[in-house]
C-alpha cells in the first residue's frame, strides 16, 4: 500500500508506541500527540518512544488533545491520511474517582480531534474504545450488537459517547469512522496500574497481591501484537463505518492469571484478598466473529505465551530499574 501520514493520539502510551514503531516499520510517516500526563512516571512514555524517535518520519507533538488551537495547527500542516484516537484518561476504578475529569479528556478531546478532522479533508479515522462499554452485560460473550444499558463505571461511558459521536461525524460529515473495542490488552509496556504489570512486580519483588474476589472473575486478555494486527487492519480497511471487537476470546480467570504469572516468574506469589470493587464487572469476554469477517483478525497469543513474553520484558527493560515504575 502507498505510505501512509498518521496521527497517533497517545502515541507514546502502552498501545500507541507499539502502533508507531508498526506503522515507522512498513514506512508510513507518523505524527505523535500526547500530554505526558503524570498519572504513572512519563519517563516511561519516554523510553516507549526511543525507537521511534530514530526514525526520520517520526514527529512527535507534546499537545494536549483539548487544546483546539494546537490541534487545528497540527491539522493544518499535517496533511493527514489517517488519525487513530489512542488519548484518554483509562481505567475503571480510577475514572470512580475523577468522574468529571474522564469525562472533560475522554468526551471532549474526543470532539476536538473529530472536529479537526471535519475541518481538514476528513482522514479515516480509528477510535480506540473499550469492552467496558459492556458492563454487566446477561450476553456472554460480548457481541458488536448487544445494546449497551449496563455500563456500570464513567470510564465506560465516555466511550460509549465517544462511539456515539463517531457515528454522528460518519452519518452528518462522512468521516470513515471505524471504532475498536479493546479487551484488557497486555504485554511489553502494559501500564504499571494494570493487573498482570502489578502482580509480575510484586511477585518478583516479594510483596503481597491484592485480589479482588474470590477469583472467580475473569477477563479476555489480549496481547499486544494481535491488538496491533487488528488496528493496523482497521487502519488499511476500507469500511466507512464499523464497530468492531478485539479479543483473543478466550476468558481467564483471576485465580488462574495468578498462577499464570507465578509459573512464568518461577515464584509463588503472597496473596491478599480483599472484596469486589465497584465498577468492575464479572467477566468479559469478545464474540470476534465480526473482526474476522472485517479485519480477518485471528489472535495468535495464549494468556501463558504473553505472560511470559512481559515476565522477560519486565527483567530486561532499563527504564524499570531507574525507579519506582508507578
Amino acid at each position: 500500500m502507498k505510505p501512509m501520514h498518521v496521527l497517533i493520539t497517545g502515541g507514546a502510551g502502552f498501545i500507541g508506541s507499539h502502533l508507531t514503531d508498526t506503522l515507522l516499520k512498513r514506512g508510513d510517516d507518523v505524527t505523535v500527540v500526547d500530554n505526558f500526563d503524570p498519572y504513572y512516571a512519563p519517563r516511561l512514555k519516554w523510553a516507549n518512544l526511543a525507537r521511534a524517535q530514530e526514525h526520520d518520519n517520526f514527529s512527535l507533538s507534546p499537545t494536549d488533545i483539548r487544546d483546539i488551537e494546537k490541534v487545528n495547527e497540527l491539522f493544518d500542516h499535517g496533511g493527514f491520511d489517517a488519525v487513530v484516537h489512542l488519548a484518554a484518561l483509562a481505567g475503571v476504578r480510577e475514572s470512580l474517582k475523577r468522574p468529571a475529569d474522564f469525562v472533560d479528556v475522554n468526551i471532549n478531546g474526543t470532539l476536538v480531534l473529530m472536529d479537526a478532522a471535519r475541518r481538514h479533508g476528513q482522514p479515516r479515522f480509528v477510535l480506540a474504545s473499550t469492552s467496558s462499554v459492556y458492563g454487566l452485560s446477561p450476553h456472554v460473550p460480548f457481541s458488536e450488537g448487544d445494546p449497551l444499558m449496563q455500563c456500570i463505571s464513567p470510564y465506560g461511558a465516555t466511550k460509549i459517547a465517544c462511539e456515539k459521536l463517531a457515528h454522528t461525524y460518519y452519518h452528518v460529515h462522512d468521516i470513515p469512522m471505524v471504532a475498536l473495542r479493546f479487551f484488557t490488552v497486555y504485554g511489553p509496556r502494559q501500564r504499571p496500574d494494570m493487573a498482570i504489570h502489578k502482580f509480575v512486580r510484586a511477585i518478583l519483588n516479594g510483596e503481597e497481591i491484592t485480589l479482588y474476589g474470590d477469583g472467580t472473575s475473569s477477563r479476555d486478555y489480549t496481547y499486544i501484537d494481535d491488538i496491533i494486527a487488528g488496528v493496523v487492519a482497521a487502519l488499511d480497511g476500507t469500511q466507512r463505518y464499523d464497530v468492531v471487537n478485539l479479543g483473543n476470546s478466550a476468558t481467564v480467570t483471576l485465580s488462574e492469571l495468578v498462577h499464570v504469572i507465578e509459573e512464568a516468574c518461577g515464584t509463588k506469589a503472597k496473596l491478599k484478598p480483599l472484596p469486589e470493587q465497584p465498577g468492575d464487572p464479572p467477566h468479559t469476554c469478545a464474540d470476534i466473529t465480526h473482526a474476522r469477517h472485517t479485519l480477518g483478525f485471528e489472535p495468535q497469543t495464549d494468556i501463558a505465551e504473553g505472560v511470559a513474553r512481559f515476565v522477560d520484558w519486565y527483567r530486561s527493560e532499563p527504564a524499570l530499574k531507574e525507579g519506582a515504575d508507578t
